[in-house]
């Protein structure tokens, strides 16, 4: 069962957001000069530290644009002020949906239940919970622009791009409409899942779900080990880092990403991976793609648990 809500208010009930499935248009140029664009690694709650991070790149939402790797949300203490930041940025920010973001939909709703390490609590109480649980439904898993793909954990070594913004459409969309409850239930727990194209249903898209926000390491043929979050050397006999199968189809695009805090920031050519642990209590990090400079700021947050 889903947690019992405040008693002054009901479940989030996500049939009560508009169904669209279409994206606000980017933003092309700014106002005050050339834009910039800065991905931003994991906030999980770091208000502070994303508003030092904003200080220190200069940002002007008039003229510049944020891209959010996902996972805006717990395990920091400030969620609620991310949230209400991000989302009163418009289009000049982009946030495509993290594993955490996807449980705080998921116990809003009552599809899953606050776990110890949780801090989502505010956001759960807060009275304009409901306009936030839609504006976070509204994000996408995916955004594919240029030779960007911006997703929190990555893609499966086995997905073209051109699959994986599909996948990732069709994933999306069922969250944004009348199914997006059964997806939920289906993606928690996620450890059994599995990608194969056979798949339908709720299953189906909780795979696609899982496959975004949660790969960290998986097999040459795309089978995901689920409960490995080390780093990148010690990962299990059998699998490898999502990015280094050489096998990958998808090799031709920038994948910025997050999710893999025990990574750390890591530039490649094809790669952009951000979670440098803000969280833990280490940096965040943004980098201005049209340059790829590297921005960091020391995690102003009290250090959480690992």
């Amino acid at each position: 069962m889903g947690i019992s809500p405040p008693a002054r208010r009901s479940k989030w009930n996500s049939a009560h957001a508009p169904a669209t499935n279409s994206l606000p248009p980017p933003i092309l140029q700014g106002t005050l000069g050339p834009m910039a664009t800065y991905a931003i690694g994991d906030l999980q709650g770091c208000y502070h530290s994303l508003r030092a991070l904003t200080d220190l790149i200069g940002f002007i939402p008039t003229r510049d644009r944020l891209w959010f790797v996902g996972d805006l949300v717990n395990r920091g203490p400030d969620s609620l002020e991310v949230l209400r930041y991000i989302k009163g940025l418009g289009q000049s920010a982009v946030a495509v949906l993290g594993n955490h973001d996807l449980f705080l939909l998921a116990v809003a709703s009552g599809a899953a239940s606050l776990r110890p390490k949780d801090t989502l609590s505010q956001v759960l109480e807060a009275p304009d919970r409901d306009d936030l649980m839609v504006w976070l439904q509204q994000r996408p898993l995916l955004h594919h622009e240029g030779e960007y793909v911006l997703v929190h954990a990555g893609l499966l070594p086995q997905w073209t791009v051109e699959e994986a913004r599909q996948l990732a459409d069709e994933a999306t969309a069922a969250l944004r409409g009348e199914r997006c409850d059964s997806l939920l239930r289906a993606l928690h727990p996620s450890g059994h899942l599995q990608w194969d194209p056979s798949l339908t249903g709720p299953v189906r898209v909780a795979a696609i779900a899982k496959a975004l926000t949660r790969l960290r390491t998986c097999s040459d043929h795309g089978i995901m080990e689920s409960t490995f979050s080390g780093p990148p050397e010690l990962t299990p006999a059998g699998y490898h880092p999502w990015f280094q199968i050489a096998s990958r189809r998808h090799d031709g695009c920038t994948v910025v990403c997050g999710h893999w805090a025990a990574l750390g920031l890591r530039i490649q050519t094809n790669l952009l991976a951000l979670d440098s642990g803000c969280v833990y209590g280490r940096q965040l990090t943004a980098v201005r793609l049209e340059d790829r400079q590297v921005f960091q700021v020391a995690s102003v947050e009290t250090r959480s648990r690992e």
